[in-house]
């Protein structure tokens, strides 16, 4: 599938900015169901530092802001080909082992519910388990946008009983790595079904499956990924693949719009926004 992409999100301040770095993981990279056509990300009202690949093989760009500045702008475009791999992404890459995604943080730190939600997870192999632990958390969280934010951990949205997808996505990792299954967040855009404008990007989870690699697991919409996902950032948890995350120095009032449009290949569409006010970007 040809998808076409743009991702605009605008800081507006009430007074300039003394400082502020950001960390822009923006840029999805090819691998096994995509390929990238053309990709651009432009940045107003800030210098680009630096770019590098992270410890998780994430293409990072640092953008930094110093005094004057009102608005940032940063848009991420370009086109993606796609085709469907039923969530299996492959081999193990990047700088850190494999091990490493067993390892807890403070949104996936499991609680008796999640530790309850894994003993319930019944199956006779490895993808059997995780596709019944998909359909178990999706009807555990009920999809319910502005009902949590980006520290919500997995506990939280399992006893609120409601969340967006990267909730289901902690929640994911939490019980997969409980059941001794390594375990990422990954970041990325999906093709709605009807709906071309959306006001985040999507998040989902991989598992690493003995034989298959890194699978792809979206508990909010009780599907394993397809033509229709362009992955872009992974790692430990929310915190390693967010968007566009950092730290500002000042006392400027912000006001943060966001608009994402993914559409297939000769689909026009508007753009929308949806202020936010938060430093960093949450995911639907």
């Amino acid at each position: 599938m040809h998808l076409k992409i743009t991702h605009t999100t605008e800081y507006l301040y009430d007074e300039p900015v003394a400082y502020a770095l950001q960390r822009l993981r923006l840029t999805p990279l090819p691998g096994l169901g995509q390929s990238i056509l053309n990709w651009t990300v432009t940045v107003d009202g800030a210098k680009v530092e630096a770019g590098y690949r992270d410890q998780f093989d994430n293409w990072v760009e640092l953008v930094s802001v110093e005094g004057g500045e009102h608005l940032i702008r940063v848009i991420a475009t370009g086109e993606v080909e796609t085709v469907d791999r039923t969530g299996i992404v492959g081999p193990h890459t990047g700088f850190v082992p494999l091990w490493l995604f067993l390892r807890d943080t403070p949104r996936t730190k499991p609680g008796k519910l999640v530790r309850e939600l894994a003993r319930s997870v019944k199956g006779d192999s490895e993808l059997a388990q995780m596709h019944g632990l998909m359909e178990a958390i999706h009807e555990a969280v009920a999809y319910l946008p502005g009902s949590t934010d980006a520290e919500t951990t997995a506990e939280q949205a399992l006893e609120a009983k409601s969340g967006v997808c990267q909730d289901h996505a902690h929640v994911f990792i939490s019980a997969a790595r409980l059941l001794n299954l390594p375990a990422r967040y990954v970041s990325g855009y999906l093709l709605m079904d009807g709906q071309t404008e959306q006001v985040a990007t999507h998040a989902w989870a991989e598992t690493h499956i003995p034989g298959l690699g890194w699978v792809g697991f979206d508990a909010a919409n009780k599907i394993c990924p397809d033509e229709r996902y362009v992955r872009v950032a992974t790692g430990l948890c929310y915190r390693d693949a967010a968007p566009i995350s950092g730290m500002r120095i000042g006392s400027a009032g912000e006001n943060l719009k966001v608009s994402v449009s993914v559409a297939a290949a000769g689909t026009q569409s508007q753009s929308q926004s949806q202020g936010d006010g938060m430093q960093t970007q949450s995911q639907a």
